[in-house]
């Protein structure tokens, strides 16, 4: 059993303030692997003042001086990869392939793109050549406090964690205690590349404690939250009585939109991205919107796609899926899986219950409906597990009315040989970000959605920027 109580505030290793264990379950097996402490007000209150003290002196280090304190937070990852990979996979179930070659890495990722978008800002600019005497200033916010989800513990960490010290603010992490292990860790680097004692902070906690408190706390001048739309709203009000910038990044119900011109690989593709991380990811393309004469096919192939996945314990080495996080999670999915069933959809592959050879773990079938209309539950809301929904459509403008009649608005994606048709569909489809072909967004994209997904932008300069208020100054000599 590993044991981490202890919360990292003020440069130092401390013991809560009232010892209140919680286990980390290990979801391939349901067994207890590791216990924590949840934090309650006053080690909020602790880390937030150690934070507010830091910030006098963090805010106006030079930029150099910022730069060289991420890069050894880079240094420390590169030392210890496998150890944030093996912590991940415990944690959450990622299968350990999927942990050393995604999910730990997008720390180094983010991090290098950050470093990049980091060097072309430019802190003290002109407002304009009518204005020679004026200028833009851009300054750190303030403490500010992040949240993040268990589902890419170190993506989000990274993207929130990161920009923060390079904008010169200080802050206090809640990781989620589903998965505590890796942000932990994380800690430790922070510590031992020499991040100045207040400057990072770590207190464990669940929403409705640590999160709450930090929401609603008058030293944070920000929340940056990954997580639930249901809890981004909450935060949003905690957050309106002290006036807190608030940037949140939520759930997602993408679209899929498949022409029959689309490459022979496009179904498939997008079975896998749906299924991947065992479908926990906000931006996993769900809604699978085929062209009526490559309809029939493409079920077939995201049937096929769905059989041959397999589903195995996240220790165990190969190209496979592991367990969903917990207990109710498992439980949630199954709901939407018999509810498909209920309303009509056609089951093709997967289904209820345990996949072949597995009788403990929450483990989840790939799980494939035809026939999905729009307004069917497993049509409208986030599952969050390796479920995917099929609809047919026989034009563009109806795709497009599909695709856009949710309350999410994340990412869409569009798969098709038709140049200035996915230019077209690129500008209609509401939602922060649009991948089409199979292509991914480059570094230093923005990440982010709009309507019930959020309007966070993070990643790059963009997330730089969130972290940053602008001073407008006048009489400049």
């Amino acid at each position: 059993m590993i044991e981490k109580r202890e919360f990292y505030i003020d440069g130092k290793w401390v013991a809560p303030a009232k010892p209140r264990d919680c286990d980390v379950i290990d979801p391939s097996t349901e067994e207890a692997v590791a216990v924590i402490s949840l934090g309650d007000a006053a080690d909020t209150d602790a880390a937030v003042a150690a934070a507010k003290r830091a910030f006098e002196t963090w805010s106006v280090t030079a930029p150099a001086e910022r730069r060289a304190v991420v890069e050894r937070i880079l240094q420390q990852y590169e030392a210890r990869a496998e150890e944030m990979a093996q912590a991940i996979s415990l944690e959450m179930g990622a299968p350990i392939k999927l942990a050393r070659e995604s999910q730990a890495p997008c720390l180094p990722s983010h991090l290098k793109a950050f470093l990049t978008a980091f060097d072309t800002i430019e802190w003290v600019r002109p407002l304009g050549d009518h204005a020679p005497n004026d200028r833009l200033a851009l300054e750190p916010i303030g403490v500010v406090g992040l949240i993040t989800p268990w589902n890419w513990p170190m993506n989000q960490v990274t993207l929130k964690v990161i920009p923060a010290l390079l904008a010169g603010c200080t802050c206090v992490l809640k990781p989620s205690e589903e998965a505590p292990l890796s942000s932990l860790l994380f800690a430790e680097f922070c510590h031992d590349a020499g991040v100045p004692p207040g400057v990072f902070n770590l207190v464990n906690g669940d929403g409705a404690g640590v999160g709450s408190q930090l929401s609603s706390h008058p030293d944070v001048e920000m929340i940056s939250f990954t997580g639930s739309t249901r809890a981004g709203r909450a935060i949003s009000k905690a957050a309106a009585e002290t006036m807190k910038r608030v940037t949140l990044e939520l759930g997602g119900k993408g679209a899929n939109l498949i022409f029959a011109d689309a490459d022979d690989r496009a179904v498939e593709r997008g079975a896998r991205h749906c299924f991947n991380n065992s479908g926990q990811s906000c931006n996993a393309p769900t809604r699978m919107l085929v062209e009526r004469p490559a309809y029939d096919r493409a079920v077939e192939i995201a049937a096929k796609v769905a059989t041959e996945t397999r589903v195995a314990p996240a220790a165990e080495d190969g190209a496979h899926i592991g367990p969903v996080v917990n207990r109710r999670q498992w439980d949630q999915i199954q709901g939407y899986i018999q509810k498909g069933i209920d309303e009509g959809a056609r089951l093709v592959a997967g289904g209820p219950g345990l996949p072949d050879g597995l009788n403990r773990g929450f483990y989840v079938k790939p799980t494939v409906f035809a026939d999905v209309t729009p307004g069917m539950t497993i049509e409208r809301e986030e599952i969050f597990g390796p479920v995917l929904s099929i609809i047919p459509f026989d034009t563009e403008e109806e795709a497009v009315r599909i695709a856009n009649d949710t309350q999410y608005g994340l990412t869409n994606y569009v798969q098709s040989q038709d140049g200035e048709r996915r230019n077209r569909l690129a500008r209609k489809l509401r939602s922060g970000m649009v991948e089409m072909n199979g292509q991914s967004r480059g570094a230093g994209s923005p990440f982010g959605g709009v309507k019930a997904s959020g309007r966070a932008r993070e990643g790059g300069t963009f997330g730089i920027e969130e972290f940053l208020e602008v001073k407008a100054i006048s009489g400049w000599g």
